[in-house]
């Protein structure tokens, strides 16, 4: 081949590729163009979140928030995936998201799978009355009538809420036929299912969320075990943010957290608008609305400062919330058979959370507000243990409905003792801790003794002890007194022998102390 056809070969494919180029570039030219000469210019970039469509998630969702970001020069795009946290977390870490949504519980066991990618910013609501668990109240009572028993049929959404709740539940109060396996076990997929299966008789139990609750308790078989109204710290919506986004966009946290506070104090201050917005987007009735409403209680900033994430002015107490329900979830869930171990590094929970952005707004104060003196948050509000209840006469005591007996390990006594030693105390202190997640019920303290000897010895033993635990948990924990109620049973009230259960055994059991925790009967 001679220089003048290489030559032509040469400028043959330069004009080929500047053709192609052309092709490919235009387009993008003409996109940078109509940016550089709109309003779009002043758009900085888009910021994605991964949700679902818990109306906890709503003020993150919704128009408000968007157009707020939209002035600050984002755009904000928020994706419903369905609920599906195993792939939330995969694209958190792969960096596809910038942020997600997610209940304490679903982070801890599905961010374990990815290395947790994402650190907790802010804590977003509490489910309260957004999810319970049901029954035929023709077959189970209470969660104590549920207690020894195999054949019970329990129906839920797998890795839901309301599946946290079942665990917490049995957990909580030693209630393992909460969980069942096998024939015994329907996983629905979604709470609709699992109130059809219980309103059709085909299962004794089902764990909900609003508005099928509503629905199911129109009907006057159905009752309530537990609903989360009467929970706290137990299921929890978070925040949380790619930790490389984090390190690299610091302001843009700020300012996504800014922007949502506003939008959360706007829909507080105008409900109405709040109500009509979920209808639209919901096609729900006003009720049914209304009644998903009342089901979450969001954190503001102030609530986010005070009693979640430790942040307070000086002289002043504030609480970590957030670092106690991360604890109290790994127990749940480890007792759950999610987890033999705490799935946390180093088991410190402090490195799944990162309250700095929270305490930069509690500082420099949030755009648009007027910042009082000291930053604006308020003390933090009395701990669930403190929780102050009327007084009640015995016969009014007498009549309150039994929700449960918390669990307990035996609280020993000497022979004829009536004293509690650190070992008695350890176990009083890790029944406090799981009564923190009920600050609603009272709590009627039985004590019990063995049956033999003099009953009406046995009677004035029990009582002593059930007066010592109760003295510990108002001296130790402050415990309103008037929600205390000590009964001393003697050995009225055995236990039933275990299969193949010796004397000793039976008789160790035997003396023991019971927390019940009880409602008024509405």
């Amino acid at each position: 081949m001679n220089k003048t056809i290489l030559g032509a070969v040469i400028v043959f494919f330069l004009i080929a590729a500047g053709a192609v180029g052309l092709k490919f570039l235009l387009p993008k030219f003409e996109e940078s163009r109509q940016k550089a000469t709109s309003d779009a210019a002043k758009t900085k970039g888009k910021i994605k979140i991964a949700m679902d469509n818990w109306i906890g998630y709503f003020p993150l969702r919704s128009l408000e928030m968007a157009k707020m970001m939209r002035r600050s020069g984002y755009i904000l795009e928020c994706e419903d995936d369905l609920a599906d946290y195993d792939k939330r977390m995969e694209r958190l870490k792969k960096g596809e998201i910038d942020f997600a949504v997610a209940t304490v519980d679903s982070y801890l066991i599905n961010g374990a799978l990815y290395h947790y990618p994402g650190t907790i910013i802010m804590v977003i609501d509490e489910s309260k009355g957004g999810d319970a668990i049901l029954a035929n109240k023709k077959k189970i009572g209470s969660l104590d009538l549920l207690k020894g028993k195999k054949e019970i049929k329990v129906a839920f959404t797998p890795n839901s809420p309301s599946h946290h709740l079942l665990k917490a539940a049995a957990d909580h109060f030693d209630v393992p036929a909460l969980l069942p396996a096998g024939k015994m076990r329907f996983e629905t997929e979604g709470s609709q299912e699992a109130r059809k299966m219980l309103l059709a008789g085909k299962v004794d139990i089902a764990a909900c969320w609003e508005p099928d609750v509503s629905r199911a308790l129109d009907n006057k078989n159905i009752i309530k075990l537990l609903g989360t109204e009467d929970t706290e710290r137990l299921i929890v919506d978070i925040l949380v943010v790619n930790r490389a986004f984090a390190l690299e966009n610091d302001e843009v946290v700020k300012l996504l957290l800014n922007n949502y506070f506003r939008t959360l104090k706007k829909y507080r201050d105008n409900p109405d608008i709040l109500l009509n917005q979920v209808k639209k987007e919901t096609g729900l009735s006003k009720d049914l609305v209304t009644s998903m409403l009342k089901g979450v209680k969001w954190t503001n900033l102030n609530e986010n400062c005070a009693n979640w994430l430790g942040i307070s002015v000086e002289g002043s107490y504030g609480d970590e919330g957030l670092v106690d329900t991360i604890n109290a979830t790994v127990n749940i869930l480890v007792h759950a058979g999610d987890f033999s171990k705490s799935p946390i590094p180093d088991n410190d929970p402090y490195i799944l959370t990162n309250s700095s952005f929270i305490d930069s707004l509690f500082s420099k104060g949030i755009t648009g507000f007027t910042v009082p003196k000291h930053g604006g948050v308020v003390p933090a509000t009395l701990n669930s243990i403190e929780t102050k209840f009327a007084h009640l006469d015995t016969a009014k005591w007498d009549s309150l409905k039994e929700v449960g007996t918390l669990r307990v390990e035996p609280i020993v006594f000497q022979q004829g003792a009536t004293d509690l030693d650190i070992i008695a105390k350890k176990v009083i202190d890790q029944a406090v801790e799981n009564l923190k997640h009920y600050p609603n019920f009272r709590v009627v303290i039985k004590g019990h003794t063995g049956t033999r000897g003099d009953k009406e010895e046995n009677l004035h033993l029990s009582q002593e002890r059930a007066n010592a635990v109760q003295r510990y948990m108002k001296v130790t924990y402050n415990v309103d007194t008037n929600r205390l109620h000590a009964t001393g049973l003697g050995g009225t009230k055995p236990l039933a022998r275990l299969p193949g259960e010796s004397n000793r055994s039976l008789s160790y059991r035997l003396s023991r102390v019971e927390l019940v925790l009880v409602r008024q009967d509405y």
